[in-house]
């Protein structure tokens, strides 16, 4: 089977079966390789963590250039919670 042969896929993601596959071995085949994919995509910890932190970065961005007081009212609020956390933790390691 070359790819013209086959209906295009590139609108589906990558963990869909694409409709319309006859031959039951070539539908199973699709259904296994969207379940793979799909075990990859929940299973890339690291892929999506790093996925979150970028979105994370663009909303801080973009609240930092509309509201530039209150970017800089929550990056010192983040600060002081941080650092109780962290003197708290030293405190009971401490003693």
């Amino acid at each position: 089977m070359t790819t013209s042969d086959s209906a295009p896929t590139s609108a589906l993601p990558k963990t869909a079966v694409p409709l319309g596959i006859a031959d039951p071995v070539a539908s199973a085949r699709a259904e296994l390789k969207a379940a793979l994919a799909a075990i990859e995509v929940k299973g890339n910890f690291p892929r999506r963590i790093e996925k979150a932190s970028a979105r994370a970065a663009v909303k801080a961005r973009r609240f930092a250039d509309r509201n530039p007081v209150g970017a800089i009212a929550a990056a010192v609020g983040i600060a002081a919670v941080v650092g109780s956390a962290v003197w708290v933790i030293a405190r009971a390691v401490s003693r």
